[in-house]
């Protein structure tokens, strides 16, 4: 793996790691920052598989233009449309009045997240990540 491509795997796994946090916090809940970086997460592994792969990418925040740029390296992941499809709305939409994340959006930003991120990770040859408990812990009687 490039120096340049390890760069963008540690960027995505900082904002997995941060989606993580956030969702299993009992209380002060933002999903919208869950939301957030489950985009951020899958937005940097799909450039470090690009990164990876020699090939140049738009400054974009769009995963599924992203993803349309993998597939020809990745045909089984037309899969990930709609996951990527889901996240892209939160890199921009999300980030300003308008626009609140639910916890059925953060729930479902997580699964999307985890399911592209595992698929990238081994296409890179990373080992299998370390998969933190994601689910909401529900409160105490």
């Amino acid at each position: 793996m490039t120096p340049e491509t390890l760069k963008w795997v540690e960027k995505a796994e900082s904002d997995f790691d941060v989606a993580g946090v956030l969702y299993r916090r009992r209380k002060s809940h933002n999903f919208d920052a869950v939301c957030f970086h489950c985009q951020q997460c899958i937005e940097k592994y799909l450039k470090a598989r690009l990164v990876e792969a020699g090939m140049a990418f738009p400054k974009t925040h769009d995963c599924v233009t992203l993803l349309k740029l993998v597939v020809p390296l990745e045909p089984l992941w037309t899969g990930f449309a709609v996951s990527c499809a889901n996240l892209s709305p939160f890199a921009i939409e999300f980030r300003y009045p308008g626009n609140a994340a639910v916890p059925d959006d953060a729930a479902q930003a997580i699964a999307d997240c985890k399911a592209v991120r595992e698929a990238v990770r081994l296409s890179l040859d990373l080992p299998a990540a370390k998969q933190p408990k994601l689910a909401r812990r529900r409160k105490s009687r």
